[in-house]
């Protein structure tokens, strides 16, 4: 069956208004998700809508409510909801273009894939509009309403086509200062700034997202399987945590030198070797006192 569209409507550039259809560029049913259940009975829990002091309440007697300060309320109808809703537009009018890199990656918000519609004149001048954007380096700006509600979008080429990303209001966005205010005012060593962008373009190939996997949900999926097959879960591989940082110059010496395994080894490795020496030494120090004792 064929996906079915997020959206209908136009691109508009100008007098240019090219047919097109959103479709999401992600799937939200990828991870997994439990409901609640009666554990005697095997059967799903459902939850009333409750008022304290009163019980349950009809469906008819619930309004929306804006919390002006702590349990004080301004109630607002559908009715009222509906009035302030935007009207919905199926036309995206592209009202400025900007470098891709001048816009933050926190706006970004969710892609969409943007598909002609299945017209000879919209194809070509969706083809015209991808190949500009691409020589031009820039992205469309506009803005997309949907179910009432008006959002930012930049439209970019991807490959062979087009795609839409939503954007975030400034007003969304938290100013990282005060994430930020612990970051120490130093400048690095030369020599230790030099080995970590040497590890770094050692490290460095082409993005391939099929080598990056969950492995919470790999073994959550295997106990779901077990189960159903009413046998032991097979025991999935964590990714290995580097070793605890004690020296930076002398880590990063070893992961250059033999990557962040021998790196990781060395360091774990090293610390019991030393205890065990230190623990000899003294062992002999304190026979040698003993003997002089005598």
């Amino acid at each position: 069956m064929a996906a079915r569209a997020y959206w209908q409507g136009q691109i508009r550039l100008a007098l240019v208004s090219i047919p097109v259809q959103l479709f999401p560029a992600t799937r939200s049913t990828a991870k997994i998700s439990f409901n609640q259940i009666h554990k005697p009975s095997g059967k799903r829990i459902r939850y009333e809508k409750v008022v304290p002091g009163i019980g349950p309440v009809d469906s008819e007697d619930i309004v929306k409510g804006y919390e002006v300060e702590k349990g004080k309320y301004v109630l607002l109808t559908d009715e009222e909801i509906d009035e302030v809703k935007l009207e919905a537009k199926r036309t995206i009018d592209l009202i400025q273009f900007v470098d891709e890199d001048e816009i933050d990656p926190v706006y970004f918000e969710k892609p969409f894939y943007v598909a002609p519609e299945d017209d000879e004149v919209a194809g070509v001048a969706y083809v015209v509009l991808r190949d500009a954007l691409q020589k031009t380096g820039k992205v469309g700006l506009g803005q997309l309403v949907v179910r009432g509600h008006s959002t930012i979008v930049a439209l970019k080429p991807a490959g062979k086509g087009l795609m839409i990303e939503t954007l975030r209001y400034a007003d969304e966005i938290q100013k990282p200062d005060q994430y930020f205010a612990d970051v120490p005012s130093v400048k690095p060593d030369k020599e230790l700034l030099t080995l970590a962008e040497e590890l770094i373009r050692r490290k460095a190939k082409p993005f391939d997202p099929k080598a990056f996997k969950d492995p919470y949900e790999t073994a959550l999926r295997e106990v779901i399987e077990a189960k159903l097959a009413h046998r032991k879960p097979e025991q999935v591989e964590e990714p290995q945590l580097g070793a605890q940082v004690i020296d930076l110059m002398e880590a990063l010496k070893r992961s250059v030198k033999g990557g962040a395994g021998a790196s990781a080894k060395g360091t774990k490795e090293e610390a019991p070797k030393k205890a065990a020496k230190g623990k000899a030494k003294a062992k002999a120090g304190g026979n040698g006192k003993g003997r002089r004792a005598a």
